[in-house]
């Protein structure tokens, strides 16, 4: 499975570009959401993801991260690939997962490496204005996520290649598959002789090559799927 922001909108996230209703809509996600930011104005920085570390802590996973998790479980799938940083699949019962864009889980200092986790974040957060800071450097913390102008982490994309070369079937769901190097995994599952399957509302570049396009309401057509097998 590779997923994207669509699986998650149905708990309450926004997806990134949907007109009118996407994250980056009324944002420049230069301005608030790239490393420079929080190199360069931590406080700035944390001003927006503080917010958003706020609301993502009260969310839980939907019934599509429910199905992917039961599929994992009756042994259909090897593993997630996902480029969302809300660790609902986790949060679902899915164990073989890669966060590509990391995970909103932990927060690490730069300087001595210490690691703070989501739930003491948002205290920090909402006790102080600002970045919050390591107890002890007294250094600004950056959320363990991929923020713009940041590689991916070589080891998460290895492990996902490895899966997608192995896979006979990649089904890609909630996804525009156009953000890269994520969007070209499709295209490693080709190449190594499988097959695609495509579960979201928008058009991908892939589409003509799926066997499968399933174009309605994420959560309704896994469990069609989970009902069929």
């Amino acid at each position: 499975m590779l997923t994207g922001a669509g699986i998650s909108v149905p708990s309450g996230i926004p997806d990134f570009r949907s007109p009118g209703t996407g994250l980056w809509e009324n944002v420049d996600p230069m301005e608030v959401a790239h490393i420079d930011v929080w190199r360069r104005d931590p406080d700035r920085f944390w001003r927006f993801y503080g917010q958003r570390f706020a609301a993502l802590k009260e969310i839980g996973p939907n019934r599509a991260h429910a199905v992917v998790a039961e599929l994992e479980r009756r042994g259909r799938i090897q593993g997630v690939i996902t480029q969302n940083i809300d660790r609902l699949h986790r949060a679902a019962g899915s164990e073989r997962v890669v966060e590509v864009h990391g995970s909103i889980e932990w927060s690490r200092c730069p300087i001595c490496g210490g690691r703070v986790g989501l739930e003491r974040m948002v205290e920090m957060i909402s006790q102080a204005p600002g970045a919050p800071e390591c107890l002890s450097c007294v250094s600004p913390l950056k959320p363990e996520v991929v923020l713009f102008g940041e590689m991916l982490p070589e080891a998460a994309m290895m492990k996902a290649h490895s899966l997608a070369a192995r896979a006979d079937l990649m089904v890609c769901i909630g996804s525009s598959l156009t953000v890269h190097p994520v969007a070209g995994l499709p295209d490693v599952t080709l190449r190594g002789g499988g097959k695609l399957a495509i579960v979201t509302e928008s058009e991908t570049p892939y589409d003509a090559e799926a066997r499968v396009l399933l174009g309605g309401d994420v959560v309704d057509e896994l469990e069609a799927v989970l009902a069929a097998l």
